[in-house]
């Protein structure tokens, strides 16, 4: 959109980024009111009427639009009318009869599903997305949707960017603007105008809503919010409805399986009625009983039942998830990444030895540090720890800084080293590219560089290493020690700093600090590998240092890989040293990301769990991003799942509450498949022999609502634990084969019911549709105990208590209402008393033939065991072979989209 400055500015309170770009930052500011000091809050507010908030979802929910959902149902909207049209020729009771239970059933579905959206609502409450922003001259933290066009925001890595920014600021910059160009490489931002007219893509000036920071950091200008930038615009495009994931495709396809099967056997029936010379009112009304009875109406409100239920149940272990679907995403997790500090370890370093130059302990710590060997006392250099305190980002009292800095100050010694001889000048702070810090002091020796850093990298830099530290670094690192370099050299002439001043330097020495392993990691490893979860761990440390604490746990190495390995491949070769790899090491951010995304384009469902802000950019590339409640801020604004205790157990439960929930959908489906389908065939064959409907409407309508309401104790169900060993997926096609076996035979069982009823007992009209009804009922409901698991029911599996109950009251309730006051306004009689032991025996066979069908077809079946899979030709044993990407780079684009507008949401 392309509109004058000023006059966007003047008119609508906000600037396109189009625009903005091609401005001065003091036009920029000019145009938009803005100050570089930020607005005052009665601007913000007199703005924010203005504009509105910064939000493209609302996760309010309305009672009247979930109800008006229950309608959908083009079904449900001709049952109704054509039970309209029957009351008023004279129909009256079967039409009453209809929309009562229509009613009930519409009210049973609006009750779960308004219950599950509560659910999600009050996950997106318990989730606050914050930006940085400078108000009033001072910098604050305030929620995305709260931002206004003429805000003032600063952005880092890791960081989505909350709003389209003219930047007034940009130090190394780079966004990636994948949502919304399907561009991978990152956009190189800075602050000089670009031409008038430049494309979207090509807007250097400006940092673009729904972008990730990859590297750098900057400030900007809020020029656009909400609907008024490109992400907004793409954002409400896609609708309010989240994104679907192949576990909602899978039951979207199932769905349209029924539907087809529906259409075809519904019309058929009709025919067969209007040859047989049934009033077309009755003919229409069976037919839509029939097809509304093989619709598995409840099938939505099952799952998002079960999610919501599984929230519960992770929330209880201290797992928060932000989103309903969060919860399925954990459970066809196939592959972790983890990182290593926290998580496989205790996550507190500790000082264990200073070493000098030569190797030795440096004991006791020597404030001025040892005289330089290869100079005049003069050009003498700090020691090793004294060395490691002047280079450290964090405080004295351990402020800031990352956990190696803290640790430094948290050592014994520290309190004895000269710190305060010592002025700061200059730092160049620690990035992941040079993976060290350096400062610039001034002390008792005059001017000095001092530099802290990663070992191997930091004694490159220096001139005359002893071979006895090299011996030492590689000592400590075998066994498993993390070990940093110092080194310094006098820098009189040196007023500020640049990387290309680390140079020429003197060692001063090594700081190793130990982090052991958690005591109950190996346990939780050991556990996700029996979950078929391939963990694999990713560091910043030297290969060594993670190799030893993989083997102290019991995780297999089967081979290692650093940054500079991965460096040298290209996408096409990277996914394929990954599988041979369970080690990454020495790797930036931008790699972890990398790896990341490499995984998922060989088709794995990848889980990435991480707590720094170097950790950000991997979370976003995840398909389920997991942080921890300590970690920094960036990580949890990235994360879909939060860990409230940094521990691989509660992530192992997440993974199998998810497997849980799939597993007790698919039990639903199977138990339509088989039921619902061999009715409706009954109910076809049945017209066309007999001289009456088989069944009446009303009561078609009355057996769906009492099975619907036994299936909607599924979810409690327990799983087998073969069913949880191995992340598994839709098949329609084993779904199918599940429809055409069951499906008839259910259908066998029926026309021997009719048999008998008809020939043996001679029942009328009324006696052969409650023998049927009570005869079906069983047998569709008591199923669920046979096809719930592989195993022998109830003796090697047995059923919660809940669906126990529940089935067995369905089959209670059926055999009841023949002999209740409501049995003649529903068309039902008394059953005479032969009646009873024949049903019932019907019933036992019945399920004695499906428990031996069963047998045969899940020896081959997937549905509810996922089969082990071969391990892969170069993989270690028990890896999966990785199967073909499941879903387009356009499907997963726009899930992502999905994703990341869940964050600029309001109430």
């Amino acid at each position: 959109m392309a509109v004058h400055a000023t006059g966007a500015a003047r008119d609508e309170g906000w600037l396109a980024a189009t625009d903005a770009a091609a401005l001065t930052v003091a036009d920029a500011l000019a145009a938009l009111g803005g100050d570089p000091q930020g607005l005052t809050p009665d601007e913000v507010r007199r703005r924010r009427d203005r504009v509105g908030p910064n939000a493209v979802r609302t996760h309010r929910v309305s009672a009247v639009a979930v109800l008006a959902r229950q309608f959908r149902s083009a079904l449900l909207g001709l049952l109704l009318a054509a039970a309209t049209v029957s009351f008023f020729v004279g129909e009256r009771t079967d039409a009453v009869v209809i929309g009562v239970i229509l009613a009930v059933s519409v009210g049973l579905g609006f009750a779960n599903e308004y219950r599950a959206e509560r659910a999600g609502a009050a996950l997106h409450d318990r989730v606050r997305h914050v930006a940085s922003v400078v108000r009033a001259g001072r910098v604050e933290t305030v929620d995305v949707v709260d931002l206004v066009p003429g805000d003032v925001v600063r952005i880092g890595l890791g960081q989505v960017v909350p709003a389209d920014l003219r930047l007034i600021e940009a130090h190394r910059l780079e966004c990636d603007e994948s949502a919304l160009t399907g561009e991978s490489t990152a956009a190189v931002k800075d602050t000089a105008p670009v031409p008038p007219g430049t494309p979207p893509d090509d807007l250097a000036s400006c940092a673009l809503m729904g972008t990730v920071v990859r590297a750098g950091s900057g400030v900007g200008l809020v020029v656009a919010t909400a609907g008024h930038t490109a992400f907004g615009r793409i954002a409400v495009g896609l609708g309010t409805r989240h994104g679907e994931t192949e576990f909602q495709q899978g039951l979207r396809r199932f769905s349209l399986l029924l539907a087809r099967v529906a259409g075809v056997l519904t019309a058929l029936i009709f025919v067969i009625n209007l040859v047989l010379h049934r009033p077309v009112i009755d003919a229409v009304l069976f037919s839509l009983a029939i097809a509304v009875g093989i619709t598995p109406q409840l099938l939505p409100a099952i799952v998002t039942a079960s999610l919501a239920a599984g929230t519960r149940a992770l929330a209880a272990r201290r797992v928060l998830v932000k989103r309903l679907v969060c919860v399925e995403d954990l459970g066809n997790v196939e592959v972790l990444f983890t990182d290593k500090t926290g998580t496989l370890t205790d996550g507190r370093l500790t000082l264990a030895e200073a070493l000098g130059p030569d190797g030795r302990p440096a004991d006791p710590p020597d404030a001025a540090g040892p005289p330089d060997a290869a100079g005049p006392p003069d050009a003498a250099g700090p020691g090793p720890l004294l060395a490691g305190l002047l280079a450290n980002e964090a405080g004295p009292d351990g402020a800031d800084g990352n956990p190696l800095d803290r640790a430094l100050w948290q050592a014994p010694a520290a309190a004895a080293q000269p710190v305060d001889a010592y002025r700061r000048v200059a730092v160049l702070p620690f990035d992941h590219q040079r993976r060290r810090v350096s400062v610039l002091v001034d002390g008792p020796h005059g001017r000095l560089l001092v530099t802290k850093g990663a070992a191997e990298e930091l004694l490159a830099l220096c001139v005359d290493v002893p071979q006895q530290a090299r011996d030492a670094l590689d000592a400590r690192l075998a066994d498993g020690g993390r070990v940093v370099a110092v080194a310094s050299r006098p820098a009189p002439d040196l007023a500020g700093l640049d990387p290309a001043d680390e140079r020429d330097l003197r060692l001063a020495g090594l700081l190793v600090l130990r982090d052991p392993p958690k005591a109950d990691a190996a346990g939780a490893v050991r556990r996700l590998a029996a979950l078929g979860v391939t963990v694999k761990v990713i560091t910043g440390d030297h290969p060594a240092v993670a190799v030893r604490v993989c083997e102290q746990l019991g995780l297999p190495v089967t081979g290692v890989l650093t940054g500079t390995d991965l460096a040298r491949l290209d996408d096409a070769a990277l996914p394929a040293a990954i599988e041979r790899a369970s080690v990454f090491a020495r790797v930036s951010p931008e790699d972890k990301a990398r790896l990341v995304r490499a995984q998922r384009t060989a088709g794995r469902d990848v889980a990435f769990l991480g707590d720094g802000v170097n950790d950000a950019l991997a979370l976003h590339a995840a398909d389920v991003g997991i942080s921890v409640d300590t970690g920094t801020d960036v990580a949890r604004d990235a994360a879909d799942v939060l860990l409230l205790d940094k521990d691989l157990d509660v992530l192992a439960d997440g993974v199998t509450e998810g497997r849980r929930i799939f597993a007790n959908t698919i039990k639903y489906v199977l138990m339509g498949t088989s039921s619902n389908f061999g009715n409706m065939f009954s109910a076809a064959g049945a017209s066309a022999f007999l001289p009456f409907l088989p069944m009446l409407p009303g009561q078609i309508l009355l057996n769906n609502l009492i099975y619907d309401l036994s299936q909607i104790a599924i979810p409690t169900d327990r799983v087998d634990a073969d069913q949880l060993a191995r992340p598994a997926h839709w098949d329609v096609r084993e779904i199918r084969r599940f429809m055409l076996t069951f499906g008839p035979l259910s259908s066998l069982f029926d026309f021997l019911a009719f048999a008998l009823l008809l020939g043996v007992l001679h029942a009328g009209p009324t006696e052969f549709r409650t023998g049927w009804f009570v005869e079906s009922l069983a047998t569709q409901t008591l199923v669920v105990f046979a096809i719930r698991t592989r195993a022998s029911p109830f003796w090697r599996s047995r059923p919660s208590r809940p669906l126990l109950v529940a089935a067995l009251a369905a089959v209670a309730v059926a055999w009841l209402i023949p002999y209740l006051p409501v049995a003649g306004p529903l068309g039902f009689s008394p059953l005479p008393p032969l009646f009873v032991p024949v049903v019932a025996a019907l019933t036992v066979a019945y399920l004695g033939l499906v428990e031996l069908a069963k047998r045969t077809l899940f020896a081959s079946s997937d549905l509810l065991r996922p089969p082990d899979r071969a391990p892969g030709p170069a993989g270690p044993p028990g890896l999966p072979t990785p199967p073909g990407p499941r879903r387009s780079p356009e499907a997963s684009r726009r899930r992502r989209t999905h994703r990341r507008a869940g964050r600029f949401t309001t109430r």
